[in-house]
């Protein structure tokens, strides 16, 4: 499917799925604009004014008009408000009490913070909420940065004509999506800030101003503030624990400034949907062995083991990939210890590493499966 409509694509009478914001346009006797239309962006702008409209929610809207259609810089297309649809997020599982709160901040333009452990679907779920509201995603890991300055520009060292070297500062994702946010009032931008416990302290301060009332940031090329204005989303990610290397305490008053949400790995029922759904090529009695030994490896109290959806996701790519055809059940032990023991320090082999008494766990699951480990 195309990613964006063709003008004689549009009926009149046609009902279809939109999010809409506010208009930037103060004049406009529309209150609230959109750019997609199931999904797809549309040829042009999307208008309505009626008042049961809700900002960042989907709703179900009936073409009324579509004006200009034979010009492609001009004309707009007209919709009546047919009635709110449930905010949903597919491919990826969010606790119902989350995403409730989840869909709240959104509406409210709050700043967000997914706490979770590794692989539980946080960077997905920022993604499918860019995907699902129309909006732009700008990704930005945050492990790369050493100074404040990092966030919005970094130095680069290049040699000039005559051989001297000349330093550049090169604008980041990040600052080229602000700038174009102020451009362009009507589109939406999602900045995700992934791994945002892997920076010191120091350099997330920087954007403090960007998260609270007073919405600048510095511009390091430019020297002087950049106002953030409203179609501008931040997202941002931390892991939190003992496990974790290399990253780095969020003091009350950053966290303070977002509005946290705790996510941890789906119920087992719904990660074999969203592999079956992803790998449909497997049997369904596979892929629930493999959501069960997931399980086992979580749940283990000698373990006290974060195993992450990519674990399991990765063992259905190498089980449904055709050189493993007809052999799949035999070789998923030998899967299992790169894709789940892999996942963890030592060797599958070494009992006295924590690979290997991940392996012990799952040896004891396959053998009450039924299905043995293989000969090593």
């Amino acid at each position: 499917m195309s990613g964006k409509w063709q003008i004689e694509e549009l009926k009149v009478g046609a009902v279809m799925e939109a999010t809409f914001w506010q208009n930037p346009v103060a004049e406009s006797q529309f209150r609230f604009r959109a750019t997609h239309l199931d999904g797809r962006r549309a040829p042009k702008v999307i208008l309505c004014d009626d008042a049961r409209v809700r900002p960042g929610v989907p709703c179900l809207v009936r073409i009324a008009a579509i004006t200009k259609p034979d010009r492609d810089d001009r004309g707009t297309i007209e919709v009546e408000f047919v009635r709110a649809q449930e905010f949903k997020l597919e491919g990826v599982y969010v606790d119902p009490v989350v995403g409730k709160k989840l869909q709240v901040a959104l509406e409210s333009g709050l700043n967000i913070l997914l706490d979770g452990p590794q692989g539980c679907g946080k960077t997905v779920l920022a993604r499918t909420i860019a995907k699902q509201l129309g909006m732009e995603f700008v990704f930005f890991n945050c492990g790369a940065v050493v100074d404040a300055t990092d966030f919005f520009a970094t130095i680069h060292v290049r040699a000039s004509e005559s051989g001297a070297p000349v330093t550049d500062f090169v604008k980041t994702d990040v600052l080229r999506a602000l700038e174009d946010a102020a451009e362009h009032a009507s589109r939406r931008y999602l900045v995700f800030f992934d791994e945002f416990n892997r920076c010191q302290e120091s350099a997330r301060n920087a954007l403090m101003p960007a998260l609270d009332s007073t919405r600048r940031v510095f511009h390091p090329i430019k020297n002087t503030f950049l106002a953030i204005p409203d179609n501008v989303q931040f997202i941002a990610a931390i892991n939190r624990g003992q496990e974790f290397s290399g990253t780095f305490g969020i003091d009350a008053a950053q966290l303070d400034r977002f509005a946290p949400l705790q996510m941890d790995y789906p119920p087992p029922e719904e990660e074999r949907k969203l592999l079956a759904a992803r790998h449909p090529e497997l049997g369904e009695g596979l892929i629930e062995e493999i959501v069960a030994l997931a399980k086992a490896v979580r749940t283990a109290p000698e373990l006290r083991a974060t195993l992450s959806v990519r674990a399991t996701d990765e063992a259905c790519v190498y089980l449904k990939h055709p050189i493993f055809e007809g052999d799949q059940r035999r070789m998923l032990p030998e899967v299992l210890k790169s894709s789940f023991c892999g996942r963890f320090s030592g060797r599958w082999d070494d009992v006295n590493t924590d690979a290997g008494a991940v392996w012990s766990v799952l040896s004891r699951a396959l053998r009450e499966s039924g299905a043995q480990p293989t000969p090593s």
